[in-house]
């Protein structure tokens, strides 16, 4: 994930001949959008609006009191690997209201970063759920909102996490902090197709 890739803005066909397709999914509010716009090498696909009273009556946003947009769709971005392979990153809804449109923004996924604040996990049930469903590999990495401090045992207990899934900690704000999450999810996938290593399991990094 050179920088000087974005630089050059090259054409995805003159540079590439693979498109590799993430999904960034979580709660309403845990940072999709945050992330996408911090670690794209072009400028994102954004379909933001401006939040209303009237959506107050559907979308918890007791958590979240300073956002005044939200995704209604979904946000695209792209990063460069290398010479031959880019991934096509799409940051998915999170209210609830929108969760029709996740299966078949998972349709053809290689993996997924599942975004956690950890001040409201239950919020991330439905996006680990899903991804379990469509047998899609994918990490979790926990957004730093400033919260209560809880240990790497607490939040996979929390989420009822497979011992092989990665867990991380984040700041989506941060370009090289979600290229390390980035990297991670596609060394995971990497060792989906590889040898199995029993019990082997990442914990939150600095």
């Amino acid at each position: 994930m050179d920088s000087a890739t974005s630089d050059a803005r090259t054409p995805l066909a003159a540079s590439a001949d693979n498109g590799l397709k993430i999904v960034i999914v979580g709660g309403f509010g845990v940072g999709k959008t945050t992330m996408v716009r911090s670690v794209s090498e072009i400028r994102p696909l954004n379909t933001e609006e401006t939040m209303t009273r009237a959506g107050e009556s559907v979308d918890d946003i007791r958590e979240v009191r300073g956002k005044t947009a939200t995704t209604v769709a979904f946000d695209f971005g792209r990063i460069t690997l290398d010479a031959r392979n880019v991934l096509y990153l799409f940051g998915a809804p999170g209210q609830e209201r929108f969760w029709f449109l996740w299966d078949r923004l998972f349709s053809g996924t290689l993996g997924a970063v599942v975004l956690v604040d950890t001040r409201r996990i239950d919020d991330s049930w439905y996006a680990i759920d899903r991804l379990e469903h469509h047998g899609t590999p994918f990490v979790v990495a926990c957004n730093d909102f400033g919260g209560p401090a809880h240990t790497p045992a607490e939040i996979r207990a929390a989420l009822d996490l497979d011992p092989q899934v990665p867990l991380l900690h984040c700041d989506a704000r941060s370009r090289e902090s979600s290229k390390q999450v980035l990297i991670a999810l596609v060394e995971h996938i990497s060792d989906q197709y590889a040898v199995p290593h029993p019990g082997r399991s990442q914990e939150l990094v600095p």
